[in-house]
């Protein structure tokens, strides 16, 4: 029994802190919002299952393949399937990106949030130039890793795979869905990784740690985007390099630009 009050108070605590209260928060949103998020989720498959076939036919161009190369279905319901995935993948994107919005626009509002950034000597910044730059700047590297990919880092990786295998002997056959997740995973990795510059200046303008301390953890950094590169590439050097190369470069420029219009 006293194990079982004390369990009771232990869960009570958690609910009343700072922390607990965020998830409450979260919990009541979602309950309250979960018509708008089946909604905008079917809207985007709605939106997107009649687009799938324009951008697969896009996607397979013989202009856009490697020489000596063909894409084959390996079952009669694999086409059909993954225009159903890219259809869903869109209207699962659609609510990230909704309850993104959301959850910042709630945030700021919320006194456990509030609460807990004054305690950790946070500086958010208000809105205003700063944050209007910092969006332009997240759409306008994300469009930036998208042509590094599509222009460079897709084409020059397809073609090594290509030489290396045909060098081999071997026929070059790639499934659909093989082919068109190998793309989407390389252009993915790109968007994510051309944020380096934001993720790093907003860590320094907001006080979480100094330009001295993110310097010391510079190797870590870098061992962490050829860590993410390997992940997210084929397993071989050229790959790696090609997606952890742009991370590092990026994220040395953005400590070069906080050196200049920063003195601290």
């Amino acid at each position: 029994m006293a194990e079982q009050d004390s369990l009771t108070q232990t869960v009570s605590e958690l609910i009343e802190s700072p922390g607990g209260q965020i998830l409450v928060d979260v919990k009541e949103f979602l309950i309250t919002r979960i018509k708008y998020i089946v909604g905008i989720f079917l809207l985007g498959v709605i939106i997107g299952f009649p687009l799938t076939k324009s951008v697969i036919s896009w996607l397979i161009d013989p202009s856009r393949l490697p020489d000596d190369v063909n894409i084959i279905v390996i079952t009669p319901v694999e086409y059909i399937l993954l225009q159903f995935h890219i259809a869903t993948s869109l209207g699962a994107f659609m609510v990230m990106l909704y309850l993104f919005f959301e959850a910042v626009w709630r945030g700021l509002g919320n006194e456990s949030v509030k609460q807990r950034i004054a305690e950790l000597n946070l500086r958010p910044p208000s809105f205003g130039p700063t944050v209007i730059f910092t969006l332009i700047s997240i759409f306008g590297l994300a469009l930036g890793g998208l042509i590094y990919s599509w222009e460079l880092l897709t084409p020059m990786i397809l073609q090594y795979l290509t030489d290396d295998a045909q060098n081999a002997g071997l026929s070059t056959e790639w499934r659909l869905s093989g082919y068109v997740g190998f793309i989407v995973s390389l252009a993915l990795a790109s968007v994510i990784g051309f944020q380096s510059p934001v993720a790093t200046l907003l860590v320094l303008r907001m006080g979480v740690l100094e330009r001295k301390q993110i310097r010391g953890y510079r190797r870590h950094i870098w061992f962490t985007a050829f860590l993410l590169g390997a992940l997210l590439s084929p397993p071989d050097p050229l790959s790696l390099f090609l997606v952890a190369l742009p991370v590092v470069v990026l994220f040395e420029l953005a400590l070069i630009l906080d050196s200049i219009t920063r003195r601290a």
